[in-house]
């Protein structure tokens, strides 16, 4: 059964913090200078790509943004192209506290991997693409991270909130538990981050996932 966008009264989610226009003037310029001092890693990654496993480059996919609207969200491929039937979403009344989002990271898939697939994801390299989401101005660098739009679609009004302020490259819940934690504690964690976001929990959040990222700890 295909899933249908959860509808709310938007009226008190459109309401703009001061922040939020500081936020976004952050993010343009961070993702803008990201941008143009990873651009040697982005022509290597690229061209390492074509030379192990051809074209595409990027990996798009469609997610869910601010107050639900979908955007194509875009990584570096790191997985082999190969026809498969996508996994469906649905469920009536949210999506299940103990629903765990699988990622094709672990060694049962390390056969559908590229050639730099693997070292891609373990070095987070795989999502350097989303800083031109930022700079087009669906993601911003910090937020709840992008949810596929067939499970975002299946939230209750409660869930819902997390879509209030903008996807971020990475979050609050990335920083405390990221691929670990179930959905009722990833959205618990995004909630507290929608209450009380700000420019010093957002420095904080920046901060943890560079330490989280340099530790090896996966992607964000």
């Amino acid at each position: 059964m295909k899933s249908t966008p959860t509808t709310i009264n938007t009226t008190s989610t459109l309401s703009k913090r001061p922040y939020d226009y500081i936020k976004r003037g952050i993010d343009i310029l961070l993702s803008s200078l990201a941008i143009l001092l990873l651009s040697p890693i982005y022509i290597i990654v690229a061209i390492w790509i074509v030379m192990d496993d051809g074209l595409p480059i990027l990996f798009r996919q469609k997610r869910a943004g601010y107050l639900n609207k979908p955007f194509s969200i875009y990584k570096f491929r790191t997985m082999k192209i190969q026809q498969s039937n996508p996994a469906t979403y649905y469920w009536e009344g949210g999506v299940p506290d103990d629903f765990v989002f699988k990622q094709a990271t672990d060694n049962s898939h390390q056969a559908n991997f590229t050639g730099i697939g693997a070292f891609l994801r373990k070095w987070s390299l795989d999502e350097l693409p989303q800083f031109f989401n930022v700079l087009l101005g669906n993601m911003s660098l910090v937020g709840p991270r992008p949810e596929l739009t067939e499970i975002a679609n299946c939230y209750n009004q409660e869930q819902f909130k997390r879509l209030r302020v903008k996807p971020g490259v990475t979050g609050w819940a990335q920083v405390n538990g990221r691929s670990n934690i179930n959905h009722g504690e990833k959205i618990k964690l995004d909630l507290d981050y929608v209450e009380h976001y700000g420019l010093w929990m957002d420095i904080k959040i920046l901060f943890l996932t560079v330490l989280k990222v340099l530790f090896k700890q996966g992607a964000v």
